[in-house]
């Protein structure tokens, strides 16, 4: 199977959501399909150099190949929460989104000092998020081994904002910037 073309003739494209202007890729159905899924799985856990000791999935998405990706490879999982859904202790990170901004929260008890994590989400767009993912791992004493995304829109500048990183993608779209 190729797992790109496989991606594409399952995912869905929506103009317009969740805003006027922007084009949704949902992956979902994607992740709906076993095998499918199971080659996502496979492919973002293969690529991280020197390996990785937490898997951590940014909301919501990410959560899901997060999961998938921990069960299979037996490590720790690390949510990244959107502001204001984890009680107690948080760190938090802004970031710009294509169409505004937000905020990332992680529980830095749950990262033991020095883990090695591989942050995961499925689509990247201007890479805010897993910028700020990355920089709430750093911020908790531990490192970021790799950073695995599903579907890179190229055009946005997302690989440029993770240029520091060691960033794994399995397919990639060209798209025109909004205007």
């Amino acid at each position: 199977m190729n797992i790109a073309t496989r991606v594409l003739e399952l995912s869905e494209t929506i103009p317009d959501f969740p805003k006027p202007g922007i084009v949704f890729r949902d992956l979902t159905p994607a992740f709906a399909d076993p095998e499918t899924l199971r080659a996502i799985v496979d492919a973002l856990s293969a690529d991280v150099r020197g390996g990785f000791d937490v898997v951590a999935g940014i909301e919501a998405r990410g959560f899901l190949l997060a999961s998938a990706i921990a069960y299979a490879t037996q490590a720790r999982l690390l949510p990244i929460r959107k502001q204001g859904k984890l009680p107690g202790d948080v760190l938090s990170e802004d970031y710009a989104l294509e169409y505004g901004t937000a905020s990332l929260e992680i529980k830095p008890s749950i990262l033991p000092q020095g883990s090695r994590v591989l942050v995961v989400d499925d689509v990247l767009a201007t890479g805010g998020s897993c910028r700020a993912a990355a920089r709430l791992v750093e911020r908790s004493g531990s490192i970021v081994a790799g950073i695995g995304v599903v579907l890179a829109l190229d055009g946005l500048g997302g690989a440029d904002a993770l240029k520091d990183y060691d960033l794994s993608v399995l397919l990639t779209e060209r798209v025109q910037p909004a205007v």
